[in-house]
């Protein structure tokens, strides 16, 4: 018997490393898509836009599951994860991605995977090993090193925006985790978005632009990959992997998604990959794999 759990604990906790990365690919691109769709879209209009396009989305997913209304219990949390997730962290990132660049973001990102490790400590009760923090810091500490070292530009109100937003991001991801092992991946997120969008739709229509004469194709196509990706599909996978591996655990799946998001713009936009970045990333895996070992 006692085989036999430990054979499934093992199983659970692989599933969400996987599901965590699928994730963690997914949210890469939100950043860049952010920065460019920020060019043209006002901010305000971006969250409130990308939020009422994937509410809808999960609208029609909940009716077409027939999925149960949430217990009033839940409604606390699910409230939590839509002002982290739905409106703090698009919101304030979209804002700060105003006076900062998406690259200098990346110091901001690599200190994620901390917050969410504390918020899931707090909220889920979580006590990974001593060692857990040792490689959790120095993986951020290699991530803000690197951001650092490209001579970023610095902006106050950006810092704090940013700063803003990672805190309210780890806090959703860890109740949102917390609440998967209840409701289920999808469904947290979906009934998040959900929640929100009374308010969040009816925002779309007042922020909406004018006229949307003169908006590139690629400020659209950052639009649309926001709101499915970024505000839906990622969290599916991301919700799920976190409740299955450990909110602290798979958290740290994050310190990769800067890289991740590099190696996106070496591909489709042919842009240089430095051995220094190659040698980071080479030293950020192995700080997961060492959380991975010592998380429990």
């Amino acid at each position: 018997m006692a085989e036999i759990i430990i054979r499934n604990v093992k199983e659970s906790t692989a599933q969400g490393w996987f599901n965590g990365f699928i994730g963690v690919v997914l949210f890469s691109g939100s950043l860049p898509a952010t920065r460019i769709a920020v060019l043209e879209f006002d901010p305000v209009f971006l969250t409130v836009a990308r939020a009422s396009i994937a509410g809808l989305l999960a609208l029609v997913a909940l009716l077409v599951f027939k999925e149960k209304r949430p217990t009033r219990k839940q409604l606390s949390p699910l409230a939590i994860v839509a002002l982290g997730v739905v409106v703090g962290f698009p919101l304030l990132s979209a804002l700060a991605l105003q006076y900062v660049t998406s690259a200098h973001s990346i110091v901001f990102v690599g200190i994620l995977p901390v917050a969410t490790a504390v918020f899931g400590i707090i909220r889920g009760g979580e006590r990974p090993r001593p060692i857990f923090w040792l490689f959790s810091i120095l993986g951020s500490l290699l991530v803000v090193g690197y951001a650092a070292a490209q001579g970023l530009t610095t902006s106050p109100i950006g810092d704090i925006l940013m700063l803003a937003a990672i805190i309210l991001c780890g806090l959703g991801y860890a109740e949102g985790a917390k609440l998967s092992k209840t409701m289920g991946g999808w469904q947290v997120i979906s009934w998040a978005l959900i929640l929100s969008l009374p308010v969040m739709l009816p925002l779309t229509l007042i922020y909406m632009p004018l006229s949307f004469e003169g908006i590139s194709n690629g400020a659209w196509i950052s639009l649309a990959y926001v709101s499915l990706f970024s505000m839906f599909v990622g969290f599916i996978f991301w919700y799920r992997g976190l409740a299955q591996g450990g909110t602290a655990t798979v958290g740290q799946l994050q310190l990769l998604q800067p890289f991740f998001g590099l190696a996106l713009a070496a591909s489709l936009l042919h842009e240089e990959v430095s051995m220094g970045m190659l040698a980071v990333t080479v030293g950020v895996i192995l700080c997961v794999a060492g959380t991975k070992k010592f998380a429990k």
